[in-house]
């Protein structure tokens, strides 16, 4: 296929406290960090809204290519607003809460059956918390234990309070621990259906998706997905192939899931409608599938076909993309943000510091079709430079 002239870009965020507008920033922030590596301009629009799916055009420009970008948002960040902004004890209990649920459907063995680290990310914010009350009860218990009177009780309990709201909590949260707890609640309802509105949302999200791929002249529809955004993706895109097999017929659609955890709820019993959802994408003829993974994130399902685990393995499985952020980052970059597995996580949407086979502005703004990604390695980059002509045409790049 030759160069894209026009792109419609549909992007499902991660669990992230960002809203449209945010994620706009955010892209025109990449946008000009991969440009001054490939050498390209991006000239990032204003916000427009488009009911569940606002948008900003994006006209970036080469030395011998010019594409025309339209990039929805389609963000949950009410859903995670309304989820964070709840009382303390109340995160905690339905937090916990949400833990049990996933345990009991199954969730946690899955996890440590197809991506054990994904396993530890899920205890890892539970057991921390625990540790903490634990200590904070101690602390309240330690007049008892020591045989002290019991009117020590109130300054033990008041110190006790004071150490879990005032030490513990404060660094918890410099490793997000409640927005994990939060995240947990909105994997099950995803996997059920149930709580939160999400069957509303997802309803709105869809009218407002089918209108974006209205659009006759868009040379591709890039459909990209972060984390759990890729489960919201999966029930959209499947929702309306529900409704209209033929809709995306003779349209040139690319599916893309970028440290998928479309499994962090597919796992779960209950979600069989997400499990069908992702067999009705996986067979469809006009959209290719492309699932980006990096050995370095914990937060995603590393190397699992995500469509046979779904329980489609007849179906065409998604070509996997395995990418290494410290070959896309500065060393002293990437050593800042190594330890912070949410961080790195981030890096599927961030801009890079070199040129590297995976960029996701390039991907979306550049003017080489998104599924000729699956076949780039360090080996070969992508080419950006094309053939003069009457018309620029794309070279042949890992086709």
């Amino acid at each position: 296929m030759g160069n894209i002239k026009k792109r419609v870009v549909l992007h499902f965020p991660g669990f992230e406290p960002l809203d449209a507008a945010a994620h706009r920033a955010r892209y025109e922030r990449s946008a000009r960090q991969s440009g001054g590596v490939w050498d390209f301009s991006a000239e990032i629009g204003e916000l427009n809204n488009f009911g569940r799916a606002p948008y900003f055009d994006v006209a970036a420009t080469g030395a011998d290519w010019h594409t025309q970008n339209r990039v929805h948002i389609v963000d949950h960040n009410d859903l995670v607003g309304a989820l964070n902004g709840r009382p303390l004890f109340t995160r905690l209990l339905l937090g916990y809460r949400a833990a049990a649920q996933v345990a009991a459907a199954g969730g946690m063995i899955g996890y440590f059956r197809h991506a054990w680290r994904f396993g530890l990310f899920f205890i890892f914010p539970f057991l921390l918390m625990l540790g903490g009350l634990l200590i904070s009860l101690s602390i309240a218990f330690a007049p008892f234990l020591f045989g002290l009177p019991a009117w020590s009780h109130i300054g033990s309990i008041a110190l006790a309070v004071a150490f879990f709201v005032y030490v513990f909590l404060p660094q918890a949260e410099k490793l997000h621990t409640l927005h994990l707890f939060s995240d947990w609640e909105m994997a099950v309802a995803m996997a059920g259906l149930n709580g939160l509105g999400v069957e509303q949302w997802l309803e709105a999200s869809a009218i407002s998706t089918r209108q974006a791929l209205d659009d006759p002249d868009a040379d591709e529809f890039v459909i990209s997905s972060h984390s759990m955004g890729s489960s919201v993706a999966a029930h959209v895109v499947g929702l309306l192939l529900e409704r209209e097999p033929e809709l995306l017929q003779g349209k040139r659609v690319i599916f893309t899931t970028l440290g998928s955890a479309i499994l962090q709820c597919a796992l779960l019993r209950p979600a069989s409608v997400l499990r069908s959802r992702v067999g009705l994408i996986a067979r469809c003829q006009d959209i290719s599938w492309l699932d980006v993974h990096c050995l370095t994130d914990a937060i995603h399902f590393y190397k699992a076909k995500v469509a046979a685990v779904c329980g489609h393995p007849d179906a065409e499985q998604a070509s996997i993309l395995f990418v290494r952020f410290k070959q896309m980052l500065t060393a002293k970059h990437y050593a800042k943000i190594k330890r912070d597995f949410l961080r790195v996580h981030r890096q599927y949407v961030l801009g890079p510091d070199v040129r590297a086979f995976f960029d996701f502005t390039l991907m979306t703004a550049g003017p080489l079709p998104a599924s000729d990604f699956a076949g780039f390695s360090f080996q070969k980059l992508p080419e950006l430079t094309f053939n003069s002509g009457e018309e620029a045409q794309a070279l042949s790049i890992g086709r």
